[in-house]
């Protein structure tokens, strides 16, 4: 590799505009995407100074030019495992940093240019897995509700079932957003800073009035908090319902054939159409829902019969 140019600016000031003032203050960029570009340019920061012996508080713009990203993006796939998702979602963070150096830094267009035409990998889109309703009914009944955590996990699945939502919005969740009325519902902000609402089941609402009494009773309080009472991460609630699945996987032997994850649970709740056969192999003391053969409709979906 060839000896960086002196006119090449350094990098550092660059990276602290793009966090301090682009994403927050230009692009408004939520939380989640901001963590998720510290996290890029971390990993690169560290790969760099691993493969071209630069300190971080030394490195140049050029010294981030398309060979390297290359180098970057195979290093993830080849050596830490990331799929192509993963590798193309941490291109999106780079690029994201070009287009700013662009427009910033005239001189290093050249380089933006090259690094902006990296191209996106394809992608196999695959098919998103399915639950059985006494799949599903034995995940909930799994965690102890003779026990905090066991009583906040119930409640927590429960939520993740009714409302279809993501985790990031459910362990954000705060006493605010849960309304009962006529009408109970929750108020859920999604990706893209989204607003909705999601009715709830007189189930799921009579599960969060008990499951409010022992929280604290302020607006912003957190619904669903960890052990010290701060927010839950998402690999937190992925473990949790991972727990419950290997404890139901005791009264219902298919749940073991399947990848149980919480994007199972967001597509699954959009229609509730897979009916639980009587042979599923799963033994439930009770039907909240129904018959175990009828199919179950999210609030707000009608059945039409008779057609």
């Amino acid at each position: 590799m060839s000896e960086v140019s002196r006119e090449s600016p350094l990098l550092g000031p660059l990276l602290q505009a793009f966090f301090a003032e682009h994403l927050p203050a230009h692009r408004r960029a939520s939380p989640q995407t901001v963590a998720s570009y510290r996290d890029t340019f971390r990993l690169l920061l560290r790969f760099l100074d691993r493969t071209i012996k630069r300190a971080p508080s030394l490195l140049r713009v050029e010294d981030l030019d398309a060979p390297n990203i290359f180098a970057f993006l195979d290093h993830l796939e080849q050596e830490r495992g990331n799929g192509t998702r993963s590798r193309n979602a941490r291109l999106a963070a780079i690029r994201s940093f070009f287009r700013l150096v662009a427009l910033r830094e005239p001189c290093c267009v050249p380089v933006a240019t090259r690094v902006l035409a990296v191209p996106v990998k394809r992608t196999d889109k695959r098919l998103i897995g399915y639950l059985t309703r006494p799949e599903i009914e034995a995940i909930l009944a799994a965690p102890d509700q003779r026990q905090w955590s066991g009583q906040r996990d119930h409640a927590l699945l429960l939520a993740l079932y009714n409302s279809g939502a993501r985790v990031s919005e459910i362990i954000a969740l705060r006493r605010r957003q849960i309304r009962f009325g006529e009408t109970n519902f929750l108020e859920l902000n999604g990706k893209g800073r989204k607003e909705r609402t999601v009715p709830m089941w007189a189930k799921t609402a009579r599960t969060l009035k008990r499951w409010l009494q022992v929280i604290p009773a302020t607006p912003e309080a957190i619904v669903f908090p960890n052990a010290r009472g701060v927010l839950l991460s998402r690999d937190g609630a992925a473990y949790i319902l991972q727990q419950a699945v290997e404890k139901a996987k005791t009264t219902c032997a298919t749940l073991a054939e399947k990848k149980v994850s919480p994007h199972v649970l967001r597509h699954y709740a959009g229609f509730r159409t897979i009916p639980g056969e009587a042979s599923s192999g799963c033994r439930s003391a009770h039907q909240p829902w129904g018959p175990a053969n009828s199919v179950v409709l999210s609030p707000g979906i009608v059945l039409i019969t008779g057609l």
